[in-house]
């Protein structure tokens, strides 16, 4: 079948296998392995994408579904040179990085939380990541990390917020 989407703000059309998922489809047609395959059950978060603007395990998701649609994956994320874009480079700061399985998903969520919510409480952040499983960090750096990028986006947004 072919399927016809946005992939990472670009159009793609390919021929793909009606009875594979959309994770199979990335990691396996278009070799983006950001998205990690792991419980294969959509209770880890490790592959997470953006579908329209939301968060969804790309494993639970049949890929002929995604005709006509916005998909975002961690290699979509990325600043304007290529580099890691600022909530990236805060997970690295913080120490939010370690064995880097459940990275991908939590800046996945950590981005569609600050796209709709600017200055997410830590309660928020946290709700936003429970979809993720993290077995190394304790979830507080990543929280940190989210939380320091919403106020440094808030700050150059409205220069006056950062003086108070």
């Amino acid at each position: 079948m072919q399927i016809n989407f946005t992939l990472n703000h670009k159009p793609v059309l390919i021929d793909a296998p009606t009875d594979i998922t959309l994770l199979t489809l990335l990691r396996d047609h278009f070799k983006l392995t950001g998205s990690k395959e792991a419980c294969e059950v959509g209770e880890c978060g490790a592959c997470s994408v953006l579908l329209n603007g939301e968060v969804v395990n790309s494993c639970l998701v049949a890929a002929p579904s995604v005709m006509g649609c916005d998909v975002v994956t961690i290699e979509g994320i990325h600043a304007e040179d290529g580099g890691p874009n600022d909530l990236q480079q805060d997970f690295i700061t913080k120490g939010a990085v370690q064995c880097g399985f459940c990275i991908p998903g939590m800046v996945i969520a950590g981005e569609a939380l600050l796209s709709i919510k600017s200055d997410p409480s830590r309660l928020e952040i946290r709700e936003a990541l429970a979809g993720n499983l993290c077995r190394c960090t304790g979830y507080m750096q990543i929280v940190d990390a989210i939380e320091t990028t919403a106020k440094e986006r808030a700050g150059k947004q409205n220069p006056q917020k950062r003086e108070n």
